[in-house]
């Protein structure tokens, strides 16, 4: 059975939450306060030590000439009104925790459980105090030893007297009756709550790594794409047209001076918005030289969102994909136009072209997967990619995310 908050009563409390050590004595504190296996090693610990007490003040009422009926009346009659005295509140209030309401109603109850605990004891030491003293006296009359009568004193002090007589008794009754323990079950609820924020943090961390190092395979399988057609498509050139093979190398070399820095630095998997789209421009420029003047290319966004946080390989992936699925199949001049804007607190980023448009099959290559795939490890259901056929002709690919403040460019 468990509790609401979610951690089981039956079971040894975590490490982060156990207080007390391993000692024989001591083990119960290692089940929830109030649970069952708790009140079990509780009562089995309290009601031994009582019983041990007991029986040395059973014995010496006998020994005292009392006799050894008598000794034994008074003995068990310590021990059962002490047991109860020690296992009542704490009974109650694990009686109670064991009927997984809620929170707040349960942590009432606990206290009351524990104060009717109390209660009930002082009506038990009075019982057995009564009974005791009859079970007594008798045979110290006959012993000539009845107590002299107190001294009458003033009202004052009576009532004084009273009040502290009060205090002291709820003060052993609290304490012996599950006071301590009551402690120790707020306690416990601020540990576990620590234990679990603490938990709750470490499993995000785990996830945000395990996130990174898949992001990491996930960019790793986009980036050499491109470049191994472009170095296939050079090695073609050098011997058809050099002076076009030496302009591709040229700017294969300026894309390579903008996107080798941002690995190196080891914050490749972290980038800004303004970092893509000079990725974007430097290999569009280079496609342009590859495909021999006939693509342009346009790059419109307003500078104060060049430093928002954009995730690599999404905004070069949907490019790459313009120019492979939309450019490439058409023959004649080609363009491609990326945008970004921000509306509210939405970023939107298009990638349009006016090539061949949505041909059965597009959409479901490796490198969109990915796309969708970071978008749903960065940012899960916040993010969207959207594919839809341009006003005239050709794609319009658009990426729609959260947006952090706008900022100058610190790129």
């Amino acid at each position: 059975m468990t509790t609401h908050a979610g951690y089981p009563l039956q079971q040894v409390l975590p490490a982060e939450v156990l207080v007390g050590g391993n000692a024989v004595w001591s083990r119960y504190r290692q089940y929830p306060v109030f649970s069952a296996r708790w009140l079990a090693g509780r009562s089995l610990l309290f009601c031994g030590l009582i019983g041990v007490a007991t029986a040395f003040t059973g014995a010496g009422v006998g020994l005292a000439g009392q006799g050894a009926v008598i000794g034994a009346k008074s003995g068990l009659t310590q021990f059962v009104a002490f047991s109860l005295m020690a296992m009542l509140g704490p009974a109650l209030a694990t009686i109670v925790r064991h009927r997984r309401w809620p929170e707040s109603r349960e942590r009432k109850a606990v206290v009351l459980a524990v104060l009717a605990g109390v209660v009930l004891s002082y009506a038990i030491d009075k019982v057995a105090s009564g009974y005791l003293l009859a079970l007594v006296n008798p045979h110290l009359a006959a012993l000539g030893m009845v107590p002299s009568k107190p001294p009458e004193v003033g009202l004052v002090v009576k009532a004084m007297g009273l009040a502290l007589n009060i205090a002291a008794l709820i003060l052993i009754y609290g304490l012996f009756g599950g006071g301590l323990a009551l402690r120790a079950y707020f306690s416990e609820r601020r540990r576990w709550d620590r234990h679990r924020h603490a938990d709750a943090v470490e499993r995000l961390q785990g996830r945000v790594r395990e996130a990174d190092l898949r992001l990491g395979v996930l960019q790793a399988q986009v980036e050499p794409h491109f470049l191994f057609n472009t170095l296939a498509s050079v090695r073609a050139l050098v011997r058809q047209d050099p002076g076009q093979a030496e302009a591709t190398l040229d700017a294969l070399v300026d894309f390579l001076r903008a996107t080798i820095p941002k690995l190196r630095d080891g914050q490749g998997l972290h980038s800004t918005l303004g970092q893509q789209l000079d990725i974007c421009a430097s290999y569009l420029a280079l496609m342009q030289v590859r495909m021999g003047g006939r693509l342009s290319f346009a790059m419109s966004v307003d500078p104060a969102l060049r430093a928002q946080p954009f995730p690599p390989a999404l905004l070069i992936t949907l490019v790459e994909n313009a120019i492979k699925h939309g450019i490439e199949p058409r023959p004649g001049p080609g363009r491609i136009e990326v945008s970004a804007m921000q509306e509210g607190s939405r970023l939107r980023i298009r990638v349009v072209d006016d090539g061949a448009g949505l041909q059965p099959g597009i959409g479901g290559g490796m490198g969109l997967a990915n796309v969708r795939e970071q978008l749903a490890q960065r940012f899960g259901a916040q993010a969207r990619l959207s594919l839809r056929p341009g006003e005239a002709r050709g794609v319009v690919a658009e990426i729609e995310l959260p947006s952090a403040p706008a900022t100058e460019d610190g790129a």
